[in-house]
């Protein structure tokens, strides 16, 4: 606003500047003048065009802008107070109060008034008191308008300030709340089934224990189970660990191939009693497709683990596929059961409220990845289908 101000004097004193050098007198009073008209002139220049370099110098020694007060008092006396000079001596109070507050805004209204006075009563004796007095009460207008301006700017700038300090809180809210989310959806897909698994097994190492005749063989494979479960229940915590402790920009650095993970994912899930599972993969070039990204692999390949393990513990599903496709930039994963489904009425606020997270959390993996996923019946509406699309990266498209 200040600035607007010197630009508006500026081009006043450009106006009247003539005027004032015409109405010199010869000699000495020319070179005055012309010395006012290069001092005001300049002076307005500099700090329109630098405001934020020399405002603070303007605003710790008033006496730059009582100088400037007074040279523009010898371009009025030269060119004449109804010369457009008179519009810059009504700016003088108009800084002040912007710069100085009420204080300032009084003083310079009261400098300001007085040499208009002074200026009327020596050029114009014969002029109206009512005439004579308009200039310097809006020097007084003026004044207190700066003044007010310079109240509204300050608290503006401090519910600026406040504004500020409440989006930084309500963002470092919002990044805890995302830290703890995602803290849940690894220790659901990871720790806590394997802790699961591992209770489920003791459970029954208990109960074949406890029989008429424990088979010791029998016993030895259970308790083996539970100690690779709870190995693994110790490297997955790990790794939860290292991916905590990471630094940020380590993960997205580095590659990893996700056609292998998903084989080797689906090829360590298939032995056993699980259904059977097949995994496939097809992309429009025919060469494999393309690395990815840690982070973006490892939701990737969380989701396909929730959608695996979905199947076996609650589908009862004999046969699963794991699909990878690469089509024209889009990458989908699908997963295709032949369960008995989702149960009738299932919406992610329900899961919530009971406490089951697994599609919860594939939906946020999602949402991080930018990727769409739908969760519904499967191929002629039998089973479950998990179908994931997202965007490849740019540059990361097969061939």
């Amino acid at each position: 606003m200040c600035r607007q101000v010197f630009g508006f004097r500026l081009a006043m004193i450009a106006v009247a500047a003539p005027a004032a050098l015409l109405g010199a007198g010869p000699g000495l009073g020319v070179r005055l003048v012309g010395a006012a008209v290069v001092v005001t002139f300049m002076g307005s220049y500099v700090l329109f065009r630098d405001w934020e370099r020399f405002g603070p110098l303007l605003l710790r020694h008033p006496g730059l802008l009582a100088a400037d007060t007074l040279f523009g008092a010898l371009l009025l006396i030269s060119a004449g107070p109804d010369t457009t000079l008179a519009y810059v001596s009504v700016c003088t109070p108009l800084l002040a109060g912007i710069v100085y507050g009420w204080r300032g805004a009084a003083c310079f209204a009261s400098l300001q008034g007085l040499i208009l006075l002074l200026v009327h009563a020596t050029l114009g004796p014969g002029e109206d008191l009512a005439e004579s007095l308009l200039l310097p009460g809006l020097c007084v207008v003026t004044g207190a308008v700066g003044s007010t301006l310079r109240n509204l700017l300050l608290r503006f700038g401090e519910a600026t300030e406040a504004l500020s300090a409440v989006r930084s809180r309500l963002a470092v809210s919002e990044a805890v709340n995302l830290e703890r989310a995602a803290l849940a959806r690894d220790l659901h897909d990871s720790v806590a089934k394997t802790l699961h698994g591992v209770a489920l097994a003791a459970e029954a190492l208990a109960h074949s224990a406890a029989g008429p005749c424990p088979d010791p063989a029998a016993l030895r494979a259970r308790a083996d189970l539970i100690a690779r479960s709870a190995r693994r229940a110790a490297s997955e915590s790990r790794e939860l660990l290292s991916d905590l402790r990471r630094a940020s920009g380590q993960e997205s650095a580095a590659e990893v191939d996700l056609d292998a993970e998903l084989a080797a994912r689906v090829a360590h899930f298939a032995p056993g009693p699980r259904p059977r599972t097949t995994y496939e993969t097809r992309t429009d070039a025919g060469s494999p497709p393309p690395k990815l990204p840690r982070v973006q692999a490892r939701h990737l390949l969380a989701i396909v683990g929730e959608a695996l393990d979905n199947a076996d513990r609650h589908a009862e599903a004999t046969r699963i596929r794991v699909r990878l496709t690469v089509d024209d930039g889009l990458l989908t994963l699908t997963v295709n059961d032949d369960g008995v489904g989702l149960p009738p009425g299932t919406t992610l606020e329900n899961l919530r409220h009971s406490g089951h997270f697994g599609l919860l959390g594939m939906t946020e993996r999602a949402d991080f990845l930018g990727a769409h996923v739908h969760i519904g019946p499967g191929e002629a509406d039998q089973g479950t289908e998990v179908r994931l699309r997202m965007p490849l990266p740019t540059g990361k498209e097969p061939g």
